[in-house]
């Protein structure tokens, strides 16, 4: 790896996944949590989602930041330190990266440290000047990074993945947020717009099959890494949007009756039950400026593409 790329392990992975995976799978209505879809297949899918033809939100938010990115530059001002939750997109990320004024730092957050890893190393090439600290870790908890508090920085934080917590606990996870800045330090968030329910439903129902390959691999991560016993042949996915929520639903549903073992421990399916994997929330311009200033931010401004389909904002922390 080249030695501007520096990396921190800040991510336990198998015990805090085996309780999690066990606590979501003993409720009522079993649920596992959105961020172990992504594995090293799990991210790769994902970038094959975000090249389908339905799945609008990654086209359009880069359509928004190459579009916009003088003037988003212009807008965060000087910084010293961009911060990414995630390490997805280099496509947006480049955007960033070749406008911002004074970026001296890089810090891409994410818990699937293999991809992590090749996706920084693939930046350090392109920008030989910049440094790098990769980070495995999970953003959406608490967490302490390798920076220096003293100097302006920026999270950007790409794709939507607000939506895949409810608002509450969107609140939550932008009071944290706010805790790694200083008062005028910025976030940059895109953030998908409520639109007519048929975009979004094709967009999470993709021809090619490529989103429910995701929605299952979520399966084959916990076999691997917690010695489940899922089999992939008797599950389905569904996804739809529950308009009285604002939010697209993801789901996996039993085709029989079954029990599978997680480390051991037997849970008993019956045929059409279904595990909630993932919500997608949508809001209004409105709304989400509403959410963020309940948050400890101020809504600078934002950006959309022609249709209104997508969302880019900028925050900046107001409280300290």
């Amino acid at each position: 790896m080249s030695q501007q790329v520096k990396s921190f392990d800040l991510y336990t992975t198998q015990q805090n996944m085996l309780e999690e995976v066990i606590a979501g799978l003993s409720k009522p209505a079993k649920t596992l949590h959105a961020k172990y879809f992504y594995d090293q297949t799990g991210s790769e899918l994902f970038e094959q989602i975000t090249q389908q033809p339905e799945y609008y939100p990654t086209r359009t938010e880069l359509e928004i930041l190459t579009t916009h990115q003088t003037t988003i530059a212009d807008k965060i001002g000087p910084v010293h330190t961009l911060i990414e939750y995630g390490s997805g997109s280099s496509r947006k990320i480049k955007s960033l990266l070749s406008s911002l004024h004074g970026l001296e730092e890089y810090v891409p957050i994410d818990i699937s440290k293999d991809y992590l890893l090749q996706s920084a190393a693939e930046l350090s090439k392109d920008y030989p000047n910049l440094s790098i600290k990769a980070v495995c870790g999970d953003y959406s908890t608490p967490i302490t990074l390798p920076v220096d508090r003293a100097l302006k920085k920026v999270i950007f934080f790409p794709g939507s993945t607000i939506g895949n917590f409810d608002p509450a606990e969107a609140m939550e996870f932008l009071r944290h947020s706010s805790h790694l800045l200083e008062v005028g330090d910025g976030f940059l968030i895109g953030v998908d717009t409520k639109k007519n329910p048929d975009i979004l439903h094709r967009a999470y129902n993709d021809m090619a099959g490529v989103t429910e390959a995701f929605n299952l691999n979520i399966l084959t991560h916990i076999n691997r890494v917690l010695d489940g016993t899922f089999d992939q042949t008797r599950f389905e996915h569904v996804a739809f949007y529950n308009e009285a929520q604002g939010r697209i639903e993801m789901h996996i549903r039993s085709r029989i009756d079954q029990i599978v073992q997680i480390n051991g421990q037997p849970f008993t399916f019956q045929e059409g039950e279904t595990i909630h994997t993932e919500n997608s929330y949508k809001y209004s311009i409105e709304e989400f400026q509403q959410l963020a200033g309940k948050s400890g931010f101020r809504a600078v401004t934002y950006w959309t593409d022609a249709n209104q389909h997508f969302s880019v904002h900028y925050l900046e922390k107001t409280n300290g």
